[in-house]
């Protein structure tokens, strides 16, 4: 998600429907869609998927909501990214190339962490437990950063769209299957008898061998060409110490000198802020009123994946339709009422059809908002040479929301109740919605129209 909108689709429009649906069989796109589910793979087992353990573990909800920290690498992966940008794997970078030996050796990092984290107990053993997530985090936060700059440079510019379009469900395949996939492995290993204590461990191994989609598109693709119009900050050649820094320098210095820079920096923290409060304890919301894990693997993750799908269109139409401005008003309105929608459940209590229509909402218009500030977020990425790097800069903002800003959401839902828990969540979206305000007050979104345009 690295290319900016005006990078996204040829402009002349010359390319027939036959030949947009062709370009996805290419084998460059591929191997980007199966790196996808390789991306979206470790998020669950260390967010969602972990919380529904610790909660049927029965940890406390303060503890399951301080677990969000584990987060932390995801916001501070931009700290890394010109070091991914300018180092070389040892053995496997001189075998594969740099790209796909950074890739590899990620991967690898995921499935021993993963397998590790699984044989941890949350009860007896939660500092283990926490650790292990963080492993997760970290080696799924330095993939994300190489799986973009690979997609970039591998993919032609007519073949960008296509490349973010599958890259994008196919993440989301590899979220359901390491949410409500584990999940319902692991209430399957409970129906056939295996040990309780032993279930999850299962789970979490099955979730390491799908590593091996994204370890078998490493292995199979073709390393990107090295600097070819590709805009190299510091020539290859210059010193390994300098090319860190020259990146570094030349990526922040672009984002933080332009008009405004601290408003939108502020921006891009606080306008998925609603949707991670609330996000954080979803799980354990559903598991507490009295659902089971079959109710919210199948509705949660099932109807709720439907749901974010067709979302993910609706909100790619709105993008292209309207100004980016009025896009992110109309995203921004609706993941604020999404969540007074979850007010309503845990008023109504364990009810099927309510849970059914509640996940819709949520999920149908959390996608809605996560494609048109993707967009905003991408046509933000000015200078192709520093694309990786502001890219990891600007969605390690964006996760502060889900990290450090609602880390103290057990403490609130425990003094709160569920009810007035989501009811404030809501109201987490002012901050937002008036930085939205001030920024298109300010021109900032016709000057970032302008510059698609150039």
């Amino acid at each position: 998600m690295t290319e900016t909108a005006s990078r996204a689709a040829p402009a002349d429009g010359t390319d027939g429907f036959l030949a947009s649906l062709a370009v996805y069989l290419r084998p460059r796109v591929l191997i980007v869609i199966l790196l996808g589910f390789s991306s979206g793979l470790p998020l669950a087992l260390s967010g969602a998927t972990l919380t529904i353990w610790m909660a049927e573990a029965k940890v406390n909800l303060a503890t399951i909501g301080l677990f969000a920290l584990v987060g932390v690498p995801y916001n501070f992966k931009f700290v890394w990214a010109p070091l991914v940008d300018a180092l070389d794997v040892p053995i496997l970078s001189r075998l594969l190339g740099r790209r796909r030996g950074w890739l590899v050796f990620t991967q690898l990092l995921l499935v021993v962490a993963i397998l590790w984290l699984g044989l941890q107990d949350p009860v007896s053993a939660p500092w283990q437990v926490a650790l292990g997530a963080f492993l997760v985090a970290c080696a799924s936060a330095t993939q994300d950063i190489v799986v973009d700059a690979f997609r970039v440079e591998s993919l032609e510019t007519r073949e960008q769209a296509a490349g973010m379009a599958g890259y994008v469900a196919a993440y989301r395949v590899g979220m359901l299957a390491s949410g409500a996939g584990v999940i319902l492995l692991v209430a399957w290993f409970e129906a056939i008898g295996v040990a309780r204590a032993d279930v999850w461990a299962w789970g979490y191994a099955a979730a390491a061998a799908m590593v091996g989609v994204g370890l078998l598109a490493s292995l199979f693709a073709r390393e990107p060409g090295e600097g070819e119009t590709r805009g190299e900050a510091v020539p290859r050649e210059a010193n390994v110490a300098r090319r860190i820094w020259d990146t570094a320098i030349g990526a922040f210095s672009d984002m933080l000198l332009r008009r405004d820079a601290i408003a939108i920096l502020l921006f891009v923290v606080f306008f998925k802020f609603c949707d991670a409060f609330a996000g954080v304890l979803t799980g354990a919301f559903v598991i507490d009123i009295g659902f089971d894990k079959a109710a919210y693997a199948g509705i949660v993750k099932g109807v709720g994946f439907a749901a974010a799908l067709l979302g993910g269109f609706a909100g790619g139409l709105i993008a292209r339709a309207l100004p980016l401005g009025r896009a992110l008003w109309i995203a921004g309105i609706l993941q604020m009422a999404s969540n007074l929608v979850f007010s309503w459940q845990a008023w109504v209590g364990v009810d099927l059809a309510a849970l059914t229509l509640t996940i819709v909402v949520e999920n149908f218009t959390g996608a809605i908002g996560t494609v048109i500030f993707v967009a905003y977020i991408s046509a933000l990425c000015g200078a192709r040479a520093h694309t990786a790097t502001q890219y990891a800069l600007l969605t390690a903002l964006a996760a502060v929301g889900r990290t450090f800003l609602a880390a103290g959401a057990g403490f609130i839902a425990e003094s709160t109740g569920w009810v007035w828990f989501f009811a404030l969540t809501a109201f987490a979206a002012l901050p937002g919605l008036a930085l939205l305000a001030f920024l298109q007050a300010r021109g900032h979104f016709r000057a970032l129209a302008a510059q698609a345009a150039t």
